[in-house]
């Protein structure tokens, strides 16, 4: 690559991936009591399944921005090292991470004026975020310039798709998504919502279905419903909390119905497995519109 690809944890991609395109991860945080943990650290295997565990045994989870002083101190050793930087961010519209990191990148500008800063607002999640930033890495990867990489992300990311439904919707009464009337009723009724990341990024509830199996069915209408063709041709995405026998369901629907065989998953990163709780499927891919 001509240029270094700098991302957040809240991407969700697998360490392979990020080995392979040499990524550099802002790991956001989160806390449990007193207990403040990194959401990502560099050749660290985290214990995911035992975080969602706890979470489905009653423990509560708090999260916060990425450390400004660990932001900070690798971001800079990058530009010391003469490199130029592309930072591809969390969603504005769900988190403050994209604006605190762009507005110390654009004061970085300010001591490294040779040098090629540069950062776009994905207004995507999880995943949804990954798939943009592997798209990106990829590009890098066959030489594609900071600017074009740049340009490509911003006049696609409008087309990144994201569907989801959760298990449990207590978990999004916590984070303020749902009501508390909703979240007590859709539980004894068995209800599960189909939400989606609108243009501006943020989450809006879109439908809701009885049980499960057709909550997940749901999403799989909806990509086939706006999936880019040739829909065998897709990368798809697809983050889960802890519900892997679902994400073999999902994954053999797609297959099935749309012919995708490019297919990756991971666990939830804790920041936001804390606020969609054990139980999340999220589907990502590039659709004719959001």
């Amino acid at each position: 690559m001509q240029f270094e690809l700098v991302t957040d944890s809240s991407c969700n991609l697998s360490d392979e991936i990020i080995e392979r395109f040499g990524l550099h991860i802002l790991p956001l945080t989160f806390m449990s009591g007193d207990e403040q943990y990194y959401s990502y650290s560099k050749g660290q295997k985290s214990d995911l399944k035992a975080f969602f565990k706890m979470m489905r045994d009653g423990k509560i989870f708090t999260t916060s921005l990425p450390n400004q002083e660990y932001s900070e101190e690798l971001l800079r050793g990058l530009l010391d090292e003469g490199k130029d930087l592309l930072y591809i961010g969390f969603s504005s519209g769900l988190s403050g991470t994209y604006e605190a990191t762009a507005a110390m990148l654009d004061e970085m500008r300010k001591s490294y004026p040779s040098q090629k800063i540069m950062h776009v607002d994905t207004l995507a999640a999880a995943m949804g975020e990954g798939l943009l930033v592997y798209k990106a890495a990829l590009l890098a990867e066959a030489g594609a310039t900071i600017e074009e990489t740049h340009a490509w992300v911003e006049e696609n990311k409008l087309n990144l798709a994201h569907w989801f439904t959760v298990d449990d919707l207590m978990f999004l009464f916590r984070g303020g998504r749902v009501s508390r009337t909703s979240a007590w009723a859709g539980s004894l009724l068995n209800i599960k919502p189909v939400l989606h990341v609108d243009d501006e990024g943020k989450l809006i509830p879109m439908e809701k279905v009885r049980g499960r199996k057709k909550s997940i069915q749901a999403l799989v209408k909806h990509m086939k419903e706006s999936v880019q063709a040739p829909s065998e041709d897709q990368t798809v995405f697809i983050s889960h909390g802890d519900c892997e026998d679902d994400v073999e369901y999902l994954c053999e629907l797609i297959r099935n119905e749309l012919g995708c065989s490019d297919i990756h998953y991971n666990i939830l990163d804790p920041v936001i497995g804390a606020h969609a709780g054990p139980g999340t499927l999220a589907l990502f891919f590039f659709a004719d519109k959001r």
